[in-house]
Order: C-alpha cells, then sequence, then structure tokens
C-alpha cells in the first residue's frame, strides 16, 4: 500500500485517533502526517513522537500552530528526529520555541539526513536562535543543508542577527527559499539581504512583505538585479497582480511579480523600470 497523508486541523485528538496515528506511522503507510493546531496531552504527544522516530515513510511533518507547546514536549521531539532517517520538512511555525527551544532542538536538525525544508515562523526566536540557524545552512559539499527557510513574525530579531543571516546564505549555501515576511528588517536590513541575494548562487524567492521596506530599499533590489546575474526567478512582463506569486515581495513595493491567466491587471503607475524581464512596481502607497 501506497504511503498516505493525515490532515486534521485545529480538533482536539482522542487517545483512539492518536492510536491510529501511530500505527500508520509505524507501519510506514504516511508520508504527511499534518496536526496544525490539534490539542492533545503530553502523554499523546510522546506515544506519537516513539512513532515517528521510527517511521521511514515520513516525508512532512506539520505541527504549526502550537502543538509543540511545551520545553518537554520540544525534547520529545528532538529525541524523535535523531531517530528518524526521512523527515525532508518540519513545520513549527507559531510555536513558542524561544532561543532555548531551539536550542534543544537544533543538534537533531544539524545532524539529520533528509531535513531540506523548516518553518519557524512567529516561534519567538532571537539572535541566539539566528547563530544555531545560521549552522544549518553550511557551505556546499559539507552535507545536503537546507533549501527552504521561513523566518517569518520573529520580531525579537535584531539587525545584528539578519545580518549573519544574510552572511551565511551569501555564504555558498543551498537555500533556495527564505521567507522573512512580517519582521522589521528596515533599509539597513535589506541592503545586506541585496548583497547576499547577489552572491548567493541558489537564491530563488526572497519574501520582504510586510518588513518596513522603503522605495530606497526596492531600488536597491532592482539595481541588484539588473547588475549582477542571480538565480532568482524572473517574471514574465508586462503586467502585475497584488496577489500572484513572485520572485521578491517587498510589502507595499513589489520586485519579479508574474500574471496568472485570467487574473485582472493592477492599474499601472508611471513609476515602472524593467531590467532584462523583470519588473518592479513601485506602489504609490510605498513608504517614502
Amino acid at each position: 500500500m501506497l504511503p498516505s497523508s493525515i490532515q486534521i486541523s485545529g480538533e482536539p485528538l482522542s487517545s483512539a485517533e492518536v492510536r491510529d496515528i501511530c500505527r500508520g506511522l509505524r507501519d510506514n503507510a504516511v508520508r504527511l502526517l499534518s496536526l496544525r493546531g490539534c490539542r492533545l496531552c503530553d502523554r499523546d504527544f510522546a506515544r506519537i513522537c516513539r512513532a515517528l522516530a521510527g517511521a521511514s515513510s515520513l516525508a512532512q511533518l506539520n505541527l504549526n500552530l502550537g502543538v509543540v507547546s511545551s520545553p518537554g514536549r520540544v525534547k520529545q521531539l528532538a529525541e524523535a528526529l535523531r531517530v528518524n532517517r526521512s523527515v525532508q520538512s518540519l513545520f513549527l511555525h507559531g510555536s513558542p520555541l524561544t532561543d532555548a527551544g531551539l536550542a534543544l532542538l537544533n543538534p537533531a536538525l544539524a545532524l539529520h539526513p533528509a531535513l531540506v525544508a523548516l518553518d519557524l515562523g512567529d516561534c519567538m526566536l532571537g539572535d541566539e536562535a539566528i547563530n544555531l540557524i545560521c549552522g544549518l545552512l553550511p557551505p556546499d559539499g559539507a552535507k545536503s543543508g537546507l533549501k527552504e527557510l521561513t523566518l517569518s513574525a520573529n520580531p525579537g530579531i535584531t539587525p545584528k542577527g539578519w545580518s549573519r543571516l544574510a552572511i551565511a546564505v551569501a555564504h555558498s549555501s543551498q537555500v533556495r527559499v527564505l521567507n522573512l515576511d512580517y519582521n522589521p528588517l528596515g533599509d539597513h536590513v535589506a541592503g545586506m539581504l541585496a548583497v547576499a541575494v547577489a552572491s548567493s548562487r541558489t537564491l530563488e524567492v526572497l519574501d520582504l512583505e510586510g518588513t518596513g521596506l522603503t522605495n530606497q530599499s526596492a531600488q536597491t533590489l532592482l539595481d541588484m538585479v539588473e547588475n549582477y546575474p542571480t538565480a532568482l526567478r524572473r517574471k514574465r512582463p508586462p503586467l502585475v497582480t497584488a496577489g500572484s506569486p513572485g520572485g521578491i515581495e517587498l510589502g507595499n513595493s513589489m520586485l519579479s511579480k508574474e500574471v496568472e491567466p485570467g487574473s485582472a491587471p493592477a492599474i499601472l503607475d508611471p513609476r515602472w523600470c524593467m531590467s532584462s524581464s523583470v519588473y518592479v512596481y513601485m506602489s504609490p502607497h510605498a513608504v517614502p
């Protein structure tokens, strides 16, 4: 039987449901396990972690929105990941990890042979956590390293921490997708990120929505795209829609946005710039 998925969102889990989940993991019948926002007792969480440790078919684990809610659960998850060899994507968005919790989890993450995508958005992280995360972005050849990293909504990280991350991304990391949305980055950090993007050989998507950047930052990123060959995904001109996926999102300013078939284009503003199929739309409502 091919591995299937278990997806439950925002529900209290009964002991019977937990038993079925554990059985599926032990039988290697689950490829995707999502318990986003689910409520379960510590005993049942420990049961799932023990089953997770030996699961060889599980590729994606989603424990977003507070499932990992205590240091004890962080330790149990870390113990499971030390043994597990199959999880490729781990989502912990909205978990109250803090720097101390990530310190408990980090050794298992650093040694995991398959992990390539990690979501630590809204996890109450600070600069100490960034130092640990940078260790998950190794130089080429050391190990596989992360390809997708989400650090959305962690306002406790200072410009010093973001600068450290920018250096790590630039230093031959494998990261292809970097989501930093809803952090108060400002123009100084944006400049550091522009240098990182120009240096990176792999980064394709950089999300900076809601980060307080100004049109000055957007211009800096445009200059980078114009003057340096990067791996950022180039989008087809000439129209832009505010809801379509893009290579770089700057909150009120949007760089490299692609039109989806059938979607209505935004009203074009005189402040358009073009660079070899890359368009920059400077919103009239952007921060001056």
